[in-house]
């Protein structure tokens, strides 16, 4: 594949970017041994960087990334990729919008997956970062692009960047590969804090008008513009 020097660029750039987020996957405790990955799509490119299969997370660099097509095929590297590199890349395909997918075992949003139940909308970060219940995607198993295709039909009826695949786990989305690690770290947190909640009764639902305000309030003034 012939790429112009921009996209060259471009690619050195993300393949750096997503070799230190891969640091904040342990960092915030999301992940154990080589499980886990962080992708990023290349601009303009049908071209995606994630993180290379089975390979310790002290031992990865931006050399040590991968990048592939959009259909999974090796396009750049001397490693394979991410055993879950069918999902990321399908997607990319099928939201245009989506700069960036994340995969966790974390131990709380996966206890939820494992019993096939959203993590309901009972705290104003909820509303915030998901806009509603985190959804619970369809069991799937690894190899092809069903999971993908299960994220995919999941996150187009909802808000939420973040969908927990029934006896597997979270994947997450963003607009950018570390939008998509922030919505990872915030889904673990809330998981765990509605899983306490639970332990002490019965938590109460927000209304849906108080989530979509919310929901607004976070996504178009909270912060820096």
């Amino acid at each position: 594949m012939t790429l112009t020097a921009q996209a060259r660029g471009t690619i050195a750039e993300l393949r750096e970017t997503v070799a230190l987020l891969h640091r904040e996957l342990t960092r915030n405790e999301l992940v154990i041994w080589t499980a886990g990955n962080v992708s990023a799509r290349v601009p303009g490119e049908d071209l995606m960087v994630i993180k290379p299969s089975g390979v310790s997370y002290d031992d990865l660099t931006a050399d040590t990334m991968v990048v592939t097509d959009l259909h999974g095929n090796l396009v750049h590297g001397e490693l394979a990729p991410s055993s879950d590199t069918a999902a990321h890349a399908y997607v990319y395909r099928h939201l245009p919008e989506v700069g960036g997918v994340v995969h966790t075992h974390s131990t709380y949003a996966t206890a939820w997956a494992a019993r096939g139940e959203p993590i309901p909308c009972v705290l104003t970060m909820i509303a915030d970062e998901f806009g509603g219940e985190i959804p619970v995607g369809p069991f799937a198993l690894i190899g092809d692009d069903s999971i993908g295709r299960g994220i995919v039909d999941t996150l187009r009826a909802t808000r939420s960047p973040a969908v927990l695949m029934r006896n597997h786990g979270p994947f997450t989305v963003g607009r950018t590969a570390r939008d998509a690690v922030k919505a990872a770290v915030m889904v673990e947190d809330v998981a765990r804090t509605v899983h306490i909640a639970h332990q002490l009764g019965t938590p109460a639902p927000l209304s849906d008008d108080d989530v979509d305000r919310l929901h607004a309030r976070y996504q178009n003034v909270y912060g820096q513009h």
